[in-house]
């Protein structure tokens, strides 16, 4: 028979909750604006009527949802924006996680060139090394505000003799061109993502100190009828986005 639960850890709890909903109000009212420094965690406290522990873990759901920055040594701070929630058991584009989470989306910097394909990219888009691939490169803004840089790769006879699709791909989503214009729906993608520390150019475009850790994820997707047809570099500022991704249970392979 299942125990009863702890009372005193049932009403810290919902103190914890209680906190939370407070603090979120006051961020949405504009009583802490964006990258303010919130007071000490002993001031807080005492303000709200609560002990430290409630109050950290009140703080640390905020920073889950990306809605505080704690910076170690410097205190505790509003973000800037809501981190943008992506899922990756989805398959869709910057411009459509930015929209998504309420904020405006944005390309800046936007800009095409052609290349013989390496080995790496020819194997990802089914094709012999050395054939033309074009690079579209963007900045993505998030209501103004840079937070990823996008390199995608296709096969030039995709656009051949289109320079204005290739213009209308470094300003906008190239997801819509695809299925707009080109007739190509995509059924699915396949992604991978890892950590890695911003290099001269990107930390650059995204306004960012060189070394600072972004999430970089690579994806290529399939047409309909199951071709490689896009192969996507992405540079995502780590606190600007929350990823998550749906994972299946074994089902009854173990009954």
């Amino acid at each position: 028979m299942p125990s009863n639960p702890d009372p005193s850890k049932r009403r810290a709890t919902l103190r914890s909750v209680s906190v939370r909903q407070a603090l979120t109000q006051r961020i949405e009212d504009g009583d802490l604006q964006a990258g303010s420094r919130l007071p000490s965690e002993p001031e807080l406290a005492a303000e709200l009527g609560v002990s430290r522990a409630t109050l950290r873990e009140a703080l640390r759901s905020l920073e889950g949802e990306g809605l505080l920055r704690r910076m170690w040594g410097s205190g505790t701070f509003v973000a800037e924006s809501p981190r943008v929630a992506n899922s990756l058991d989805l398959n869709f584009g910057v411009t459509d996680a930015i929209r998504a989470a309420g904020m405006e989306a944005g390309v800046e910097r936007g800009r095409s060139w052609v290349e013989p394909a390496s080995a790496s990219e020819a194997e990802r888009l089914g094709m012999e090394p050395g054939h033309d691939v074009l690079l579209i490169e963007r900045v993505r803004t998030a209501d103004g505000k840079p937070v990823v840089v996008s390199r995608d790769v296709l096969p030039q006879r995709l656009v051949e003799g289109r320079d204005d699709l290739v213009r209308a791909m470094c300003e906008g989503s190239v997801y819509e061109i695809f299925e707009r214009d080109l007739g190509i729906v995509i059924q699915h993608g396949v992604a991978s993502f890892r950590p890695v520390k911003a290099d001269r150019s990107v930390a650059g475009l995204l306004d960012v100190p060189r070394g600072e850790m972004l999430l970089y994820l690579w994806q290529v997707d399939f047409g309909e009828d199951g071709m490689p047809v896009l192969s996507s570099h992405e540079y995502h500022l780590a606190g600007s986005f929350e990823f998550s991704v749906v994972r299946r249970g074994p089902g009854r392979r173990f009954t």
